[in-house]
């Protein structure tokens, strides 16, 4: 059982370098923006480290870049419901590394309301 909210975090798993996508995703993708399959898999993907993954851009001000459907003003998923299985699952059964990062800062500050970006808490 997660004990974080998502809400509170700055996007930190739509930063990672991979967002891997099946066959699946791309069709959720297309059907999502009314697009044709292979339209949404040139238009969004990449092919590279064994598999398809979500293209990322530039810019964002937190993590330099970020997931191309990530909002960087209102740190929010512009796609949630038609979101990739990776990000469905996420963190899985581990731990989400931001929210392990702010606990350990809180911890070694010894600051229950280090929130690490400004204008966001846990």
């Amino acid at each position: 059982m997660a004990h974080y909210n998502c809400l509170n975090c700055p996007g930190y798993c739509c930063s990672y370098p991979v967002i891997a996508l099946n066959k699946r995703d791309v069709e959720r993708l297309a059907k999502h923006f009314t697009l044709k399959y292979e339209t949404a898999k040139r238009r969004f993907t990449r092919e590279g480290h064994g598999h398809k993954y979500l293209m990322r851009r530039k810019g964002d001000k937190i993590y330099g870049r970020i997931c191309q459907f990530f909002d960087t003003k209102e740190r929010r998923c512009t796609i949630y419901k038609a979101r990739p299985a990776a990000c469905r699952d996420y963190p899985g059964h581990g731990r989400c590394g931001y929210y392990d990062f702010l606990m350990h800062e809180r911890r070694c500050q010894n600051d229950p309301t280090f929130a690490a970006i400004t204008n966001h808490k846990d």
